[in-house]
């Protein structure tokens, strides 16, 4: 018994090294799992990140929904064409659509023939990404999923007659990659969203009837893991119900202890409140943040969504899409690159082919980017070295 003891004293040394810390942690993980949050920026920001965010690094954004039909300009197409009356988004409309043709014309040929959503998460996959945000609902209303209130303007009603969003979701998490959900709060021309804007925001009859049903569903429909706001930009938060729907995800949903946001929930709320930062698009700061943050950025450089006008001069680099990647991960940030799908469902071969290249980069260097921390040195000066 005494030669057993010592051969084993080094090894219970070392337990009781470490049993505090753990103990420590444990502590820390009951107290979070416990700890009930207000609808407030102060208690809603103390809430830790969940730590897979941080980990994960890099993800893909997709943009997909009725703006892939006339795939124009941009994914801004109708606002661009009926909100600003934009000249060229006139005469586009005039010389390839007959009088009278009306944005939800373009629903029935949003069609998703060709979507085969085990390729989609295939390429995903081998390009590295360990989390992919897809598009529910951009600043046009139409959702991609059967939302239980947008009658006739969904994917299920109209169009692909599927559910989008589910079987991405469910193809994707069969790889054991992130699911993540871009909603936007806003719709351009819904008429009770307009009565709001009419009203100063002093209503809340859009928010009550429309926004604030759609997350909930999406919430306890798909239980995504990220959850990535937008359309936040005319109104405060205050008007968006944005802390209230919040304290309920942190506290009671069904995906409380995983969930991550982003921080677009009021005009005056990005940069400022939510989980990690986005601050505007493709926000690249030259420094280390005292903040977990993310730099979104489309491989298209003019475009979130797909466009027929798409030009090779308007496609980012495998170099440039590397060096943002690195730039961005010494500073602490994740990278999060878009792509924006075909009407059909198809992913243009040079989206494919960026993806790719990246995932072959990150199969070689890949230990240098996943789960790592900056350093205390983020760029070395008079050279190119992140």
């Amino acid at each position: 018994m005494r030669e057993v003891a010592g051969k084993w004293r080094p090894l219970v040394a070392v337990l009781l090294l470490l049993l505090p810390p753990l103990l420590l942690g444990v502590a820390k993980s009951a107290r979070w799992a416990g700890h009930r949050y207000t609808p407030d920026w102060r208690s809603l920001d103390s809430r830790p990140l969940p730590a897979w965010f941080d980990e994960a690094k890099f993800g893909v954004f997709v943009h997909w929904g009725v703006f892939s039909v006339p795939a124009w300009g941009s994914e801004w197409f109708w606002w661009h064409w009926q909100g600003e009356g934009l000249p060229q988004y006139r005469r586009f409309m005039s010389e390839n659509y007959p009088p009278g043709f009306s944005y939800a014309d373009f629903g029935p040929e949003f069609t998703a023939r060709f979507f085969e959503p085990d390729k989609w998460a295939d390429l995903f996959q081998a390009a590295g990404a360990k989390y992919v945000v897809f598009t529910t609902k951009h600043h046009e209303g139409f959702t991609n999923w059967p939302s239980p209130v947008s009658w006739n303007w969904n994917s299920k009603d109209v169009g692909p007659h599927r559910d989008l969003v589910g079987e991405l979701g469910a193809a994707v998490r069969n790889r054991n990659l992130r699911y993540g959900l871009y909603h936007s709060l806003l719709e351009w021309f819904h008429p009770l969203y307009q009565l709001d804007k009419k009203n100063g925001f002093k209503t809340q009859n859009f928010v009550n009837v429309k926004t604030m049903p759609e997350l909930y569903h999406l919430v306890n429909t798909y239980k995504p893991d990220l959850i990535w706001s937008d359309g936040e930009w005319e109104s405060p938060d205050t008007y968006w119900n944005s802390t209230g729907f919040l304290s309920w995800l942190y506290n009671d949903s069904p995906i409380k202890a995983k969930v991550v946001v982003n921080d677009r929930w009021g005009k005056n709320s990005s940069c400022h409140h939510g989980g990690y930062y986005n601050c505007q698009d493709k926000f690249r700061p030259q420094h280390l943040l005292g903040h977990k943050w993310e730099m979104c950025t489309s491989i298209d450089k003019t475009s979130w969504g797909y466009r027929r006008d798409m030009t090779m001069a308007d496609i980012t680099s495998e170099s440039e899409i590397i060096w943002e990647l690195v730039q961005t991960i010494s500073l602490g940030g994740n990278y999060l690159l878009n792509i924006g799908p075909t009407k059909d469902g198809l992913i243009p071969p040079i989206f494919q082919e960026r993806l790719h290249s990246i995932g072959r980069w990150l199969n070689v260097n890949g230990e240098a980017i996943y789960a790592s921390k900056p350093w205390r040195v983020q760029f070395e000066n008079n050279s190119s070295v992140w």
